[in-house]
């Protein structure tokens, strides 16, 4: 971690708490260095280039003035005149019939997170990968993705991966490992694999499990071992705990009227996420008609996408989160008083009182849920809370596992590792994952894996468990591979390749047959083959081409299942730990890269996280009050000690935190990840233990007097000042219908110089719907894969020249320590009335007959005025060549229908036009208007919520139309006159009164 020589402003808390507090009215801030007007904000908010801006200050001649324009305008031409790559074109002397070129070809497959599985469609372009969309036909994603999918074609790409096999670090052959292993196997036959250990991340394919059955009968003594660092250990084991069996608990927030979130983040990546999503939100949309909503209390130790959603979040330190569960269940009868006493602090116990009361009045239609990061006990009482309010069965259902083999993977892990140190392992083969890297600190893995005699590992980079092994076998990727999965409840997909692998890699199925004595045997034939001996019907080929092109293999979804009333006695045997003392640190997954598997993913290290805004980077997060107390701040290095280890880290304060403990982030400090992720962050796996996996008390913190400058994106493109996001409550919309329009005065139409125009046929818009917005970056992400954007580097972040064509504030209202916060995606607003266009000296920017404010990049020089003159600030400029046309592999990653960009050219959002012109081809071909719903912007197809509609606003009929006919339709500073295209829906909130002191809205 490299010091940094940066100076900043130092922060004034207590006045800025105080400032806070004092505000009348709504004040809404992205930053605390907005609420403290630093130098460094304001450097940021009033000067795009902050050493050259101030020459506009002082007192120059007009003959200065001339040459730093024609300093100015000489630069841009040059650099609007970079040389453009050489391409080659090779013709095809027999297209294959169903290729055309510039007509892509969509497959149905499934990209897994933690084993469990989301039905996605890949678009192929001459047999290219390029973007992936959701599959609407399957029951976990319903069309939508996340940004890990989003990212997947991009890592399939990675020029970094592993791309050959290696022995001992020299490059082999799968034939030479084949005949390496063969006296191994043979050895381990005659003891019946007594030495013979496998070790996998969770599984969840029928096939795979098939081939360890199949395992276990050559090698008997053999065994299968699971570890990967973000599990679902603590619910499996809460779920014994109540029930006395494992279970699959699945929620219905369609059927929830009341939400109860105890540190589960149900909203961010996980299982069932993007199905919990629509559904959570699906509950909160207020239209005409329709005035219900759900409400959602979340209590938290650290703020998530979820706690940003909530009616009301409390900040609790995660030992203490079991205290509140406990005096809930007790006041609902889920367990006798005497069974747990109360250690509720008085400042809860309003919060008590009010939760109890609204889900007593909500019997049925309500749910409380628990997060992986908790204790099995809390997930215990979660259980017994459902079932006392009658939930079970309606909006919380079981099912079997959809793990092949549950496990708790700590304990696995821990069993290999003692099965090394009693010298019982001969062989070791790793099947994916990277345990040298993320095993539990005190288990000492790597150290232990040097003493087996032979090592094996197939992954997709040479890794830091690769450098440790005998044998390294490049590991084929999700798109490259044959395979199955299930999905959250239990629906089997059947996963198809895309494109032949690129490195000669091979999948999991591939390396469990070579065990097998069965090397020749292919991934497709392996898949198949099982599937045939599972189907009882009589067309196979039938069931088989179905199950591929649905993308799922039908009635697979696992039975619910009926489950004994919770154990109160069982519960009473889990008596409550002593409040512990001192600093709590807490541990997370990376929203962005994490357990560390996409840290070479560029895309998403630069993808800003949703409440941090921070990018190539992990850091101490901190309450304020506890930033405060001792005396640190932002980017301050400290040495994070805990339990006899140290990790140095950079401070971070982040509003919201449970004062008194520090999160850290997974999936950072890694040292062989490859040229994009070796060397960003800090290792936070250096302090984690398998005694305390998420959270442990005894942290220490000491400063070291330097500094670390971090890359946020949270000051950049400012729109301060004006009524940006628009929030109110339910109460109030009901009262007043129209406040959002009270909020800034609509200029008429006809008072602008513009001249007008009449659109005959389509005039394109989009709605967003802010009560649906969840923050999750998912469309971000899709918008770079759909239009070729690049990323630009950590530098270049920090200058300000990120260059996402969409981006997604962040807003904080209230107070210092527990503001309530909201997101607002913000793309070009294509105004009726555009500022961009009337500056641009070469007609770049111009105005499409169906009302797009389009780019003409040929004609770009690159003065840049169109950007200066846009107050939404969605403009990004190339000021380098970052668009890699040097790596081969990367030109095979692009849309050949978006023009790729070079230095000194401006870009923005289209409205992805390329698939506008798609639809538009294909209605004239039927001699037909195109279609509401023939057009789907790539964020539109990735969000999760549906939050974003885009169409025709010229048919009264369609989606958008009607959307901008709400009273909650919103243009975002329509005080301007520019008459944007993209407007909003405000948002609502829908609070308790017994837990909300009267407030204003805006």
């Amino acid at each position: 971690m490299k010091p940094s020589q940066r100076q900043t402003t130092p922060l004034d808390l207590g006045a800025l708490r105080a400032r806070l507090q004092a505000e009348q009215g709504q004040q809404y801030w992205r930053s605390l260095e907005e609420v403290a007007a630093t130098r460094e904000f304001a450097e940021f908010l009033y000067r795009e280039f902050p050493h050259q801006a101030a020459e506009w200050h002082d007192p120059v001649s007009r003959r200065r003035f001339l040459q730093l324009m024609g300093a100015s305008l000489a630069l841009a031409g040059l650099s609007a005149c970079s040389r453009q790559p050489e391409e080659h074109i090779m013709p095809y002397v027999r297209a294959p019939e169903e290729m055309v070129p510039g007509k892509p070809l969509f497959f149905a497959t499934a990209l897994p997170l933690g084993g469990i599985a989301n039905g996605v469609l890949a678009e192929s372009h001459m047999g290219r990968p390029t973007k992936i969309e959701g599959n609407p036909e399957h029951p976990a994603s319903l069309g939508a993705t996340d940004v890990f999918a989003q990212a997947a074609v991009l890592s399939l790409y990675d020029p970094d991966r592993s791309q050959v096999v290696s022995n001992a670090g020299r490059i082999s052959t799968w034939s030479a490992f084949l005949t390496a292993i063969s006296a191994a196997l043979e050895t381990q036959r005659l003891k019946k694999g007594a030495g013979l250990r496998v070790l996998t991340e969770t599984v969840t394919s029928l096939t795979l499990a098939a081939q360890f059955e199949a395992l276990r009968t050559t090698f008997p003594l053999a065994a299968w071992h699971q570890y990967e660092p973000v599990t679902r250990d603590t619910a499996r084991a809460g779920a014994r705990l109540a029930l006395g069996e494992e279970v699959n608990t699945i929620y219905h927030f369609d059927k929830a009227d009341v939400i109860l979130a105890l540190e589960a983040d149900f909203l961010s990546p996980g299982p069932g996420s993007l199905r919990y999503a629509r559904d959570f939100t699906a509950k909160r949309q207020v239209r005409a008609g329709h005035t219900a909503m759900n409400r959602l209390y979340v209590i938290e130790s650290t703020p998530s996408l979820t706690g940003a959603m909530a009616d009301h979040c409390l900040p609790l330190r995660p030992s203490m989160i079991a205290a509140f569960a406990r005096a809930v269940a007790r006041e609902l009868g889920a367990i006798a008083a005497h069974d747990m006493p109360s250690e509720m602090p008085e400042p809860q116990a309003p919060w008590v009182r009010a939760v109890v009361r609204d889900l007593q009045q909500h019997r049925q239609t309500s749910v409380v849920l628990v997060g992986e990061q908790q204790p099995p006990v809390v997930h215990a009482l979660a259980h017994a809370v459902n079932h006392a309010l009658g939930n079970v069965g309606n909006t919380v259902v079981y099912t079997a596992p959809v793990e092949a083999q549950p496990v708790d993977h700590l304990e696995s892990l821990d069993a290999l590792v003692r099965d090394i140190e009693a010298g019982k392992v001969d062989m070791l083969v790793m099947l994916g994952g990277n345990p040298v890297y993320t095993a539990p600190a005190n288990l000492h893995f790597s150290e232990w894996l040097s003493k087996v005699k032979l090592r094996v590992h197939l992954g997709l980079y040479e890794d830091e468990t690769s450098a440790l092994c005998h044998w390294h076998i490049p590991e084929a990727h999700a798109l490259e591979a044959w395979s199955d999965a299930r999905a959250y409840d239990g629906t089997v997909s059947i996963m198809q390749p895309l494109i032949a692998p690129l490195y000669g890699g091979k999948s999991a199925h591939e390396l469990l047959a070579a065990l097998l004595g069965q090397p020749e045997r292919s991934g497709y034939a392996i898949v198949r083959d099982y599937w045939q001996s599972q189907h009882h019907g009589e067309n196979f080929e039938r069931f088989w081409r179905t199950a591929l092109h649905d993308g799922l293999v039908p009635d697979t979804a696992l039975p619910h299942r009926e489950t004994k009333s919770p154990s109160v006695p069982t519960l009473a045997g889990e008596q409550p730990a002593a409040a512990p003392q001192g600093l709590e640190l807490i541990f997370r997954p990376d929203p962005t890269v994490w357990d560390g598997r996409f840290a070479n993913n560029g895309w998403l290290q630069e993808l800003p996280k949703p409440l941090t805004k921070l990018t190539w980077d992990n850091a101490a997060l901190l309450s304020p009050a506890t930033a405060e107390r001792l005396g640190l701040r932002n980017e301050e290095v400290v040495e994070l000690r805990y339990q006899g280890r140290t990790v140095r880290a950079p401070v971070w304060l982040l509003p919201g935190q449970a004062d008194e403990a520090v999160t850290i982030h997974l999936g950072y400090g890694r040292w062989r990840a490859g040229k994009v992720g070796t060397g960003t962050g800090f290792n936070a796996y250096a302090l984690r233990t398998s005694e305390a996996p998420w959270f442990g008390s005894g942290l220490e913190i000491h400063p070291t007097g330097e500094r670390y400058a971090l890359a946020t994106t949270q000051h950049h493109h400012s729109m301060e000042g004006r009524h940006l996001v628009r929030v109110g409550t339910l109460e109030h919309f009901l009262a007043q219908p129209h406040f959002v329009h009270d909020m800034a005065h609509m200029p008429a139409p006809e008072l602008t110089l513009y001249p007008q125009h009449a659109y005959e046929g389509s005039a394109w818009g989009m709605a967003i719907d802010l009560n649906a917005c969840i923050g999750c970056n998912a469309c971000t992400i899709a918008c770079q894969a759909e239009n070729n954007i690049p990323i630009v580097g950590k530098t270049e972040v920090a200058r300000g020249r990120e260059m996402h064509w969409l981006r997604i504030d962040r807003y904080y209202k209230g107070t210092l320590d527990n503001p309530e916060t909201y997101h607002q995606v913000v793309l070009c607003m294509h105004c009726e009335n555009a500022p961009c266009e009337v500056v641009c000296p070469v007609a770049a920017t111009v105005h499409s007959s169906e009302g797009l404010n389009d780019m003409v990049y040929n004609r770009c020089v690159g003065t840049r005025y169109c950007s200066n003159n846009c107050p939404y600030k969605v403009r990004r400029f190339n000021f380098l060549q970052y668009a890699d046309d040097q790596t081969p592999s990367l030109k095979a990653l692009r849309n050949p229908n978006v023009t790729v960009r070079t230095r000194g050219v401006m870009e923005k959002c289209t409205y992805c036009v390329q698939r506008i012109n798609v639809a538009r081809i294909e209605a004239e071909k039927e001699n037909r208007h195109i279609r509401d719903g023939d057009v789907v912007t790539a964020c539109q197809a990735a969000c999760p919520t549906g939050a974003i509609v885009f169409g025709n606003i010229n048919d009264p009929h369609s989606r958008v139309a009607r959307l901008r006919g709400e009273p909650l339709h919103y243009s975002l500073l329509a005080e301007l006159n520019t008459r944007p295209r993209t407007t909003y829906l405000a948002k609502l909130r829908n609070p308790n009164p017994a837990l909300t002191p009267p407030q204003e809205h805006g």
